[in-house]
C-alpha cells in the first residue's frame, strides 16, 4: 500500500511539472503578443506624427501661396489703376496676355481643345511656360507681375521664396462681343522653390468703373 502510494504521488508531481511547463510556454506567447501589439502602435504612432508635420506644413504653405495670391492682386490694382490714373491706359485692348502658345484661347479651331490654355496648365507649368530659359525674367510682354517678392526675411532682403505673378486674360477671347473695358485678372502665388515650390491661383474679373 505504501508504495503505491508514493508513486501515485510520484506520477502527480510528474504531471504538475507538465502543467507548470505549460503554463510557462503559453505566458511566454502571450509576453511575444503583448510586444508585437505594442511595438504596432508603436509604429503607427510614429507614422501619424510624422504624416501630421508634413500636413501641416502642407497646408502652412497652402495659406502662404493664397496670401501670396492676394499680394500679388492687390498689388496689380494698385498699377491698373495708377495706369488709368495717369492716362497710360484708357482701357485693356493690347494689354491682355496672348502668348506663349495662344494661351489666352480654349479652342484652337472651335473645336479642338487648346491644350496651352492656361486653365488646362498648372501654375507651374504656366510659371514655366513665361520663362522658358529660366532667367527669372517673363519672355513675353504683358505680364504685370513674373515672380515677384513681396516678404523681408530676418536681414531686411526680400525673400525669393515667397512670389507673386500677375498677368491679363481677355475673357472674350473664346467668343462672344469684344469688350476692351473688361478681364480676367489671373493673380498665382508661390510658396517656396524648386520641388518644393506650393502654388495658389486667383482670377478675378475687373472691370472699368463708369461714372455717370
Amino acid at each position: 500500500m505504501e508504495k503505491y502510494s508514493v508513486r501515485k504521488q510520484l506520477v502527480r508531481l510528474q504531471g504538475s511539472d507538465k502543467g507548470l511547463k505549460r503554463e510557462k510556454g503559453v505566458g511566454l506567447i502571450v509576453v511575444i503578443m503583448i510586444l508585437a501589439f505594442m511595438l504596432s502602435v508603436g509604429l503607427v504612432l510614429i507614422k501619424t506624427t510624422t504624416t501630421g508635420k508634413k500636413v501641416s506644413a502642407n497646408i502652412r504653405y497652402q495659406h502662404q501661396a493664397f496670401n501670396a495670391a492676394e499680394a500679388g492682386f492687390e498689388s496689380a490694382k494698385m498699377a491698373i489703376d495708377s495706369f488709368f490714373a495717369n492716362s497710360t491706359w484708357i482701357n485693356f485692348d493690347g494689354w491682355t496676355l496672348t502668348q506663349p502658345d495662344n494661351i489666352d484661347l480654349p479652342s484652337i479651331d472651335g473645336t479642338t481643345i487648346n491644350p496651352n490654355y492656361f486653365r488646362c496648365l498648372t501654375d507651374i507649368q504656366i510659371l514655366h511656360k513665361l520663362d522658358e530659359n529660366s532667367d527669372g525674367s517673363p519672355d513675353y510682354s504683358n505680364v504685370l507681375f513674373f515672380k515677384w517678392p513681396y516678404i523681408l526675411d530676418k536681414s531686411g532682403d526680400l525673400d525669393p521664396r515667397f512670389t507673386y505673378t500677375v498677368f491679363l486674360i481677355d475673357d472674350e477671347a473664346s467668343g462672344g462681343t469684344p469688350n476692351s473695358s473688361d478681364v480676367l485678372m489671373v493673380c498665382i502665388g508661390s510658396a517656396g522653390t524648386g520641388s518644393n515650390m506650393t502654388t495658389s491661383r486667383l482670377e478675378i474679373e475687373i472691370a472699368i468703373e463708369t461714372i455717370i
